[in-house]
C-alpha cells in the first residue's frame, strides 16, 4: 500500500473515532435532555429545568467521591468568600443558642459596623429586616445579614440584661475574615497571642487556609518575642494548598513540603521550601490536631512532623489526601470542585483514608509517640465551648472573677493544650507545677 493511501486511511480512522466519541457523548446528552423534558411535563409537582440541571450536575459529581461537588450560583458566592477571606456584611459571629433556640451573637468582629453599632457577645437577634429569627436556620440568618456593601439591614436586638429590644440599623461593609486567632481578646477586642498561663509561649490558632493566612501568620510571628510556639489546627478543615505550603515554609528552610500525583501515579508537582525560615529551629514547636483537622491542616502537620520541626499532639487527623481543583462554569457564576490529584507527605506516604480503610491502616497524621490525647465527644464539646467563650469580646467580663459561664473558672482545662504546654515547658527546662 502506498504511503499516500496509508496516510489517508490513518486520517480516516482518526476522524471516524472522533465522530464515534462525539456521537456517544451526544447520545447521553440527548437522553438527559429527554428525561428532563419528561419530568417537567409529567411530574406531580412543578419543577424547573434549572432545578433538574443542578440536581443532575450535583448527582454526577458527588457520585465520584465525597470531596467532588457542583457549586451552584447560590453557594458559589459564599464559597469564594471563604477562600478570599472577605464578604459583604455587618461583622458578627453568631450561633443558635441551644437553650433559647434563638440567634445569639458570639462576638462582634473588631472595627466592623456591628462593633461600632454596640452589639455585644450574648445579645439576642430577635428579627432581621422584620423576619422573626425564632426557629430560623443559621444558614438562613447569615444569608439575610450578608449583602452588598452600602446597603442597610435592620436588626431587632435584645441586649444582655435588657428588658426591651432595641431597633438597630446597620450599613453593610466589606468584612475581612480572620484566619489567625489568639489565646484571648484584649480589652479593645484585639487578639492576645502569648498564653495567659505562660506568656513565653505564643499560641496561634489557624481556623482555615485562605488567601491571606500566610501574611497574617507572618505578621503575628514578627510582632512577638517568644521562646516556644503552639500552632493549633484542631477543627481546621483545610483550604488552599498554596496557603498550606506557605505556612510550612515559615518553619523549615529546605526540602519538599508536599507533592501531588495524578491518575497514573505520576508526580504533577513537588512543592519545596523556598524562603528563609521565619522561626528558628531553636524555638520548640507543637502542632495540635484532632479528628477534624483535614486536607491543608494535614499537609502542614505531616510536613512539620516528617522534618522533626514540631511535635504533633492530640488525635489522629481526618485523612483527606486528595486535591480538588475549582473549575468555573457559567461565566464564573458556578463551578465544579473536582478531585484531580492526590498529595503525598515528605516521607512518601499518602495521607488519604480510603472508603474501606480500617483503624490499623496507614492514613491521616498520627500524633507523635506518647502524645496521643484522646477526648470523648462530651470533652471535645467542652473544649469548643471554652474556646468560643475566650474568643468572645466581653469588656464588661474581663475580670477573672466575673466569668461564671466559663468552664475554666469551674476547674475545666483543655487537655491537649495542657499537654502541649507541659511538653514545651520541659523543652524550655522549666519545671511544671
Amino acid at each position: 500500500m502506498s504511503l499516500r493511501n496509508l496516510t489517508t486511511l490513518f486520517l480516516a480512522s482518526i476522524i471516524s473515532l472522533a465522530c464515534y466519541l462525539r456521537a456517544d457523548r451526544n447520545r447521553y446528552s440527548w437522553t438527559l435532555g429527554q428525561a428532563m423534558n419528561i419530568v417537567t411535563r409529567t411530574y406531580l409537582e412543578d419543577v424547573s429545568y434549572r432545578q433538574l440541571y443542578e440536581s443532575a450536575m450535583r448527582g454526577m459529581v458527588e457520585a465520584l467521591d465525597q470531596y467532588s461537588d457542583y457549586i451552584g450560583p447560590d453557594q458559589y458566592t459564599y464559597f469564594e468568600e471563604g477562600l478570599n477571606q472577605e464578604f459583604g456584611g455587618i461583622g458578627i459571629m453568631v450561633e443558635i443558642n441551644p437553650e433559647t433556640n434563638r440567634l445569639t451573637v458570639m462576638t462582634p468582629l473588631v472595627d466592623t459596623p456591628a462593633f461600632r453599632a454596640g452589639l455585644k457577645a450574648g445579645d439576642t437577634i430577635l428579627a432581621i429586616d422584620g423576619q422573626d429569627t425564632e426557629g430560623m436556620s443559621l444558614q438562613r440568618a447569615v444569608k439575610l445579614m450578608r449583602g452588598r456593601p452600602g446597603d442597610q439591614v435592620r436588626l431587632s436586638i435584645l441586649h444582655v440584661g435588657a428588658q426591651e429590644p432595641e431597633q438597630v440599623v446597620i450599613e453593610r461593609a466589606i468584612i475581612p475574615l480572620e484566619s489567625v486567632l489568639g489565646d484571648r481578646r484584649d480589652p479593645n477586642g484585639g487578639w492576645l497571642f502569648p498564653l495567659e498561663d505562660d506568656p513565653r509561649i505564643l499560641y496561634i490558632r489557624l481556623v482555615n487556609f485562605g488567601e491571606r493566612s500566610v501574611d497574617e501568620l507572618t505578621e503575628t510571628i514578627r510582632d512577638h518575642d517568644f521562646e516556644a510556639l503552639i500552632l493549633d489546627l484542631r477543627d481546621n478543615a483545610g483550604g488552599l494548598l498554596s496557603s498550606a505550603v506557605g505556612t510550612c515554609d515559615l518553619f523549615i528552610d529546605e526540602g519538599i513540603v508536599v507533592s501531588t500525583r495524578g491518575r497514573e501515579g505520576q508526580t504533577f508537582r513537588a512543592y519545596s521550601a523556598r524562603m528563609p525560615m521565619l522561626v528558628s529551629r531553636e524555638i520548640p514547636m507543637v502542632v495540635l490536631v484532632n479528628g477534624y483537622s483535614a486536607s491543608a491542616s494535614e499537609i502542614v502537620a505531616a510536613c512539620l512532623q516528617d522534618y522533626g520541626r514540631a511535635t504533633v499532639i492530640g488525635e489522629r487527623t481526618w485523612g483527606k489526601g486528595t486535591v480538588q481543583n475549582v473549575i468555573p462554569l457559567e461565566a464564573g457564576r458556578a463551578a465544579l470542585k473536582l478531585t484531580t490529584a492526590s498529595y503525598w507527605r515528605p516521607n512518601g506516604k499518602n495521607i488519604h483514608r480510603l472508603s474501606d480503610a480500617t483503624e490499623d491502616d496507614d492514613w491521616g497524621v498520627r500524633p507523635d509517640e506518647g502524645f496521643h490525647v484522646a477526648l470523648s465527644e462530651e470533652e471535645a464539646d467542652r473544649v469548643r465551648r471554652h474556646r468560643r467563650h475566650r474568643d468572645g469580646f466581653r469588656p464588661e467580663q474581663s475580670k477573672p472573677d466575673d466569668r461564671e459561664d466559663d468552664d475554666e473558672s469551674n476547674g475545666f482545662f483543655d487537655p491537649p493544650l495542657r499537654r502541649a504546654v507541659e511538653h514545651l515547658q520541659l523543652r524550655l527546662k522549666v519545671p511544671t507545677a
